[in-house]
């Protein structure tokens, strides 16, 4: 049985995951802000199977607050061998164009909030010698565009950050599993335009999990993505720089 902490765990991915994790018998820690949907999220989980669902509600970017989080996952479930880390927000580039103060946001939601975390729980599953940390990161990450290069570079940042953190930990029978989804129908992305590129919350769910079980340390969702990126990741820079992208 897992001991599973769950940050950000209202959002859709994250939802979709429990469930798969849930229907093992795991025992899952959730953290997310609404508690309203905590609660039902929680209630859903038990019944699926799940040996024991816990949760609190946090603004994960108050950042003093991360030690006392981690301590009570840990208190909680009697122990922690698991840790997947989805919460996130794809800010609007223009405004954080013209506004540094919202750029900063960005960056420390999707970045500085997550090495917080992460710092955490690294010194404590290395201490205990096994564990597993899984933390969505993003294509976006993989090269800086003109729609999204803040959000982008935030996650681009966080994605050598855990190579660096999985470089630290294997040594200390730790996974470190980097997430890079593409384009997924979940209520953040509910302005944009779908087309055949686009997955659902519950298929980026199962490779999430498989990914898990088997220690990956890198995983593109769905797996296209990595043909795609490294197509992208191809193009010249004066060619890739005239393009709309």
């Amino acid at each position: 049985m897992r001991k599973m902490l769950i940050i950000g765990a209202t959002s859709a991915i994250a939802q979709a995951t429990a469930k798969l994790f849930a229907q093992q018998g795991d025992a899952l820690f959730l953290v997310g802000r609404d508690a309203d949907k905590l609660e039902v999220i929680a209630t859903d989980l038990k019944v699926r199977g799940a040996a024991k669902v816990v949760y609190i509600t946090l603004d994960l970017n108050e950042f003093a607050q991360h030690a006392d989080l981690i301590e009570q996952a840990h208190t909680r479930l009697e122990g922690l061998d698991t840790v997947l880390i989805a919460h996130g927000a794809l800010d609007n580039q223009l405004a954080g164009q013209q506004d540094y103060a919202k750029a900063e946001q960005t960056l420390r939601t999707n970045f500085l909030s997550v090495v917080s975390l992460l710092t955490l729980i690294a010194n404590r599953l290395e201490k205990q010698n096994y564990g597993c940390i899984a933390v969505i990161s993003s294509v976006a990450g993989d090269r800086g565009r003109q729609s999204n290069y803040i959000y982008g570079s935030a996650k681009g940042a966080l994605t050598i950050f855990l190579q660096g953190l999985r470089n630290r930990l294997h040594s200390a029978n730790v996974c470190v599993l980097t997430i890079k989804p593409g384009f997924v129908d979940t209520p953040m992305t509910v302005d944009f335009k779908k087309g055949l590129l686009w997955a659902k919350p519950e298929t980026v769910a199962r490779g999430i999990y498989r990914a898990i079980q088997k220690r990956k340390n890198t995983v593109y969702l769905p797996w296209f993505w990595w043909f795609i990126m490294l197509i992208i990741k191809m193009i010249p820079e004066f060619i890739f720089k005239r393009m709309k992208l």
